[in-house]
């Protein structure tokens, strides 16, 4: 299958539908009954409530889900082929994304980090755009409005603010004016984020947008023993990629060094910023899907040895199909 998705055919696309209804079967056979995703802060709900979320069925939620983790893996394979991190345009970010997104049952609900897995995407879009850009204040304002509305979704996203500087160091000279427009377009969304409370007349309210910073920290993972073992596939492919970036990463040119350093300091704050949520879930780590997507799709477009990345690719289908029935 990975030599299929190798070539840039737009005929992939077809492939890629069933594909996520097999990775999907799971979900219906072994949906755990008592998820119930919350999909916005209390900053959207305290004005909404929770209507959205009582609509949702699970059956809609797991065809809903499959869905939009196909549109968001055609759009990060747009991203990835249009600054051209690969090294050759093709569908395997989309591949990978979709079989990544399906990695455990959690996954594959309606929840606050899939939408804002949208808000990544467009992101790292953003980010990649900035390079050799002489003016890009107003794209860093409006990073700052991307980050500002995710945490209205899932409040653990302001963990991405910090990627906004690190893009900056990894990519600019010092400018203090580029600095701050990110802190503004922030700061912008809360504040009309205060005025709408204050018409409404909803002011005591206001306050509990705050929650998420004076609970408790969680202090443990309860995830199954059995993710732990579905985690040995992308491991496995993950030291691969290490091994063939070693390999190639001094060849390449310095706007794919960076993003590939971009990339990781993104994995690494998708993974630390469970301590932002007290009422942690396993859907979390799907903020760390897109950069751990690139990097795989980065090793199976260069690996050589056949037998090897297609056995790794049908090792990942196979565990993932697994724990999902069993």
């Amino acid at each position: 299958m990975i030599n299929i998705f190798r070539r840039f055919n737009p005929l992939n696309f077809l492939y890629l539908i069933p594909l996520a209804l097999l990775l999907c079967i799971g979900a219906f056979i072994n949906f755990p009954e008592n998820l119930r995703p919350i999909f916005f802060e209390p900053a959207i709900s305290n004005l909404t409530g929770n209507l959205i979320e009582e609509m949702v069925t699970p059956t809609i939620s797991v065809l809903v889900t499959v869905i939009l983790t196909v549109i968001q893996g055609l759009l990060l394979n747009f991203i990835v082929n249009k600054y051209n991190l690969l090294g050759k345009p093709n569908y395997l970010t989309a591949l990978l994304y979709i079989t990544l997104a399906s990695m455990l049952t959690p996954f594959l609900t309606l929840s606050s980090t899939l939408i804002c897995n949208f808000l990544l995407i467009w992101m790292l879009d953003k980010f990649l755009f900035i390079y050799r850009r002489a003016e890009i204040k107003a794209v860093m304002f409006d990073l700052g409005l991307i980050v500002a509305v995710g945490t209205l979704f899932y409040f653990p996203f302001i963990a991405m603010f910090p990627l906004l500087w690190i893009n900056l160091i990894l990519l600019r000279p010092f400018n203090w004016r580029e600095w701050m427009a990110g802190v503004l377009g922030f700061i912008t969304v809360y504040f009309i984020l205060f005025i709408t409370y204050l018409w409404l007349d909803k002011l005591f309210l206001f306050k509990g947008i705050w929650l998420p910073l004076i609970h408790p920290f969680p202090t443990s993972l309860n995830i199954d023993i059995y993710d732990y073992l579905v985690l040995i596939a992308p491991a496995l492919i993950l030291i691969l990629f290490v091994i063939s970036i070693r390999q190639n990463f001094f060849k390449s040119v310095i706007h794919i060094r960076k993003a590939f350093q971009l990339l990781f300091f993104l994995l690494i704050l998708g993974l630390l910023s469970f301590y932002l949520n007290s009422n942690f879930e396993d859907y979390h780590f799907l903020l760390c899907i897109p950069s751990l997507t690139i990097y795989m799709a980065y090793y199976f477009t260069h690996a050589r040895i056949r037998w090897l990345y297609e056995g790794a690719f049908a090792l990942l289908i196979l565990a993932i199909l697994y724990f999902q029935w069993f």
